[in-house]
């Protein structure tokens, strides 16, 4: 096996022979995890300690961010499973106590009120539906919310919610979670 090539800020990748085959001379102390179905025989290695930035390099190591949501229960308003699993690890990684996904607004028990959550990112339609009522139910509970959404109209937002932060998508992760701690009081603007 060739020695793995080593790239700065992100993770070493090395070719595997053959399906289940045992990888020999990893670099000591090294984490690391197969990717099947994706890239079948692929390993990546960790060459940063922690990574906790997806596969796209530890850029939060090197910026050194404090865990922004320590601790607060958010609510996830999005109807694309893959983007909502990204929100819900980012939010995890950054101390998040609970994240709590909605794909639907049928989902939720308006029952027990909006209490329970501490933030919410707010996707602007969820299967082709405005969730602009709900926005207006978190602001009227003093639930403290981010628009997440790719959609296009943001002097609509702008009117409606103008105190609130529209992050476009695509967005980074960093831009979402400073976001979202922004919006709670736990950063400050920039």
């Amino acid at each position: 096996m060739a020695e793995p090539t080593l790239w700065p800020d992100i993770s070493t990748l090395l070719e595997i022979p053959a399906p289940g085959a045992v990888v020999e001379n990893a670099p000591r102390g090294s984490r690391f995890r197969a990717i099947t179905g994706c890239i079948a025989g692929h390993i990546f290695f960790n060459d940063t300690e922690p990574n906790t930035a997806h596969d796209c390099g530890d850029r939060r190591s090197r910026r050194h961010v404090p865990p922004l949501l320590d601790g607060l229960r958010i609510l996830v308003l999005e109807d694309e499973f893959l983007i909502a699993m990204d929100v819900e690890q980012l939010c995890r990684d950054q101390g998040a106590a609970d994240v709590t996904i909605v794909r639907d607004l049928a989902e939720i028990d308006l029952g027990h009120g909006l209490s329970s959550f501490d933030a919410a990112i707010v996707d602007l339609m969820l299967g082709g539906v405005s969730t602009l009522d709900f926005a207006k139910r978190l602001r009227g509970e003093g639930v403290p919310f981010v628009f997440a959404s790719g959609y296009s109209d943001a002097e609509e937002i702008e009117g409606s919610f103008p105190e609130i932060r529209l992050v476009a998508k695509p967005y980074s992760g960093d831009d979402l979670i400073e976001a979202v701690a922004l919006a709670c009081g736990r950063a400050k603007a920039a």
